[in-house]
């Protein structure tokens, strides 16, 4: 069940107090704790209801968080746990519990690429010792996308650092269309992931302030004394809005795309939309029309070529006639 900040709050203040056997805990006494505590977090000087504080030992008391408390009441008065050695805190985890943590140690393990993750992965590393060790063995539920053999991954954290410390790189780049390596300066603002691969984008001169690279094709990687470029040339956020993956041609305006996908297809579509402006147009039964509002690219063109047989553009035709140029290709290659 749900719990809310506050509530565990009095819940930890009041099995703080029932392990003090040095003192007798009346109602009130646990109320005034109660009321002390929160005001510590909150600076909020308003008394926590005594029907509040009443709900709350039945709760701990009951399985519903899985505290099982065994508070018991002495002379009618004084509040106390019948097992002395009792504490919330070392309530052992069940299953389930066990298993989210699983989850969410997987979760955690995606993020190696970065510094943090190093500082914390002793402490990652034994909670997933102790959940595979608490719970009984059993294979992962749960499985991420993720391409470790990438080339470039090392370079990961040193972007984000670079751009997170306002720091200008001395990059060794070369392009899968350069015949050779070049070096340039580069000042980076933001890093994008998609489909696996890592780019960043960033300020490499005045004719292309947001020139974008692709950290696998990078041969060398250096921080450079040169005075770092501050982002003044375009909204990081809302630069991707309109485009699928990496790739923003700023030459053609945002346009309606529009696509009829058959009935094959349509139930993947609509159930996990291209992007996020995608509207359903028409629905029958032999498959749905949708549009996006979106700058045609090279990835919009890849994934539609992706559905085979069972996507058609009906616009932009400009859109259309390259898909058109590319199936016609592909054809020709098997004849």
């Amino acid at each position: 069940m749900p719990v809310n900040r506050n509530a565990l709050v009095r819940y930890h203040t009041i099995d703080k107090c029932l392990q003090n056997r040095f003192r007798k805990w009346t109602l009130n006494d646990l109320i005034d704790a109660c009321s002390n505590t929160l005001y510590e977090y909150d600076g909020v000087d308003k008394p926590v209801g005594r029907r509040t504080v009443q709900t709350d030992i039945q709760t701990m008391r009951s399985g519903k968080l899985g505290y099982e408390a065994p508070i018991i009441v002495k002379d009618r008065k004084f509040y106390t746990y019948e097992d002395a050695e009792f504490s919330i805190t070392k309530k052992p985890l069940s299953k389930g519990e066990l298993d989210k943590l699983a989850e969410v140690v997987d979760i955690l393990k995606q993020f190696k690429g970065f510094s943090q993750f190093e500082e914390v992965t002793d402490s990652i590393q034994k909670l997933e010792d102790k959940v595979y060790s608490t719970r009984n063995n059993r294979e992962p539920i749960v499985e991420f996308e993720k391409n470790e053999n990438l080339k470039g991954l090392n370079y990961l954290d040193q972007f984000y650092q670079a751009i997170n410390n306002k720091k200008a790189l001395m990059v060794t780049y070369q392009s899968f269309t350069a015949k050779k390596a070049r070096s340039f300066l580069f000042h980076p603002y933001l890093l994008k992931e998609y489909k696996n691969r890592w780019f960043v984008l960033g300020y490499l001169d005045e004719k292309q302030p947001d020139f974008m690279i692709a950290i696998d094709r990078i041969q060398k990687l250096e921080v450079s004394e040169e005075a770092y470029m501050r982002n003044r040339f375009f909204n990081a956020q809302k630069y991707y809005k309109d485009v699928i993956g990496v790739t923003v041609n700023k030459g053609l305006p945002v346009q309606e795309v529009k696509l009829f996908i058959n009935k094959i297809s349509a139930p993947y579509v609509l159930t996990k939309p291209i992007h996020h402006s995608q509207k359903l147009v028409e629905q029958n039964d032999d498959g749905v029309i949708i549009s996006m509002q979106l700058r045609p690219n090279l990835e919009l063109e890849q994934l539609i070529l992706s559905y085979g047989g069972n996507i058609k553009v009906l616009g932009p035709t400009k859109l259309k006639n390259h898909v058109i140029k590319k199936l016609k290709k592909a054809l020709n290659d098997y004849e």
